[in-house]
């Protein structure tokens, strides 16, 4: 029998990549967003019978409620919650930030991932079997300039999935953490409010992750023994590493 995964932020990156890999190997899909129109291209590519789109923001809790509740029966048995919907904005100083940019980080990256694990939880805990994956970021474990509130809400994806590790021992229900580092997909052009030539050279002279890569690191933490956890993934391309400690000379 066919297991169902749902995704949040299917539309592209490495929501998209994993639908695609996913489906592959049989399983049955739950992909969301806030594109319809992607949603639509990807569910024709994928095949209509094994997926079911919905359309919603995860940062609005009304509407994920209203898309749990109007799954399909043949989609409600969902072995995989896939919390990838998240997004950065902005790049600058703490004192220079955007607060509305901000509340939009916290919103998504936080208060979505909260709504979607809520409300599906219930339902894995009755079945005594599933499986939390969090896309989280090197972000939140180490800083760089401008990171700000991006890394702060990582590191609460972080600490959030440990968490659920401890309330959930006995229930058979995995959790797992995906922290990549440099990767390549539309989160910079939307760091940079869609400015695609300034996204472009964050990435120029490097080989960063791809979707692609991102999406193989789920689904072989998806395909280890029931009784195996992989509680946390850091990632990186080679060419990213760990920085020296800054120090600022003659400043006082």
């Amino acid at each position: 029998m066919a297991k169902t995964i749902l995704i949040t932020g299917a539309t592209s990156g490495f929501g998209k990549a994993a639908a695609e890999l996913f489906s592959s190997n049989g399983w049955k899909l739950i992909l969301t967003g806030r594109r319809r129109d992607r949603l639509q291209e990807l569910q024709e590519k994928l095949g209509a019978a094994n997926v079911h789109i919905a359309v919603f923001d995860v940062r609005d809790r009304q509407q994920v409620e209203a898309a749990i509740q109007e799954i399909p029966r043949e989609f409600q048995d969902i072995d995989i919650l896939l919390n990838n919907a998240g997004l950065a904005l902005g790049l600058g100083p703490a004192q220079e930030a955007d607060l509305d940019e901000w509340e939009t980080m916290v919103d998504t990256n936080i208060k979505g991932l909260l709504y979607m694990t809520r409300r599906i939880l219930p339902m894995m805990v009755a079945r005594g079997t599933g499986h939390v994956i969090n896309l989280g970021s090197v972000a939140g474990s180490w800083p760089y300039p401008g990171g700000n509130t991006y890394g702060a809400t990582k590191a609460f994806v972080q600490q959030f999935s440990r968490n659920l590790r401890t309330d959930l021992q006995g229930t058979g229900i995995r959790v797992t953490n995906i922290e990549p580092g440099l990767a390549e997909s539309e989160f910079s052009i939307v760091r940079f409010g869609g400015d695609a030539e300034k996204a472009a050279k964050v990435y120029e002279g490097t080989r960063p992750l791809t979707p692609v890569d991102i999406a193989e690191i789920i689904y072989w933490t998806a395909s280890r023994p029931a009784h195996v956890n992989i509680n946390c993934v850091e990632v990186m391309p080679v060419c990213q590493s760990w920085g020296n400690f800054s120090i600022s000379r003659d400043s006082f």
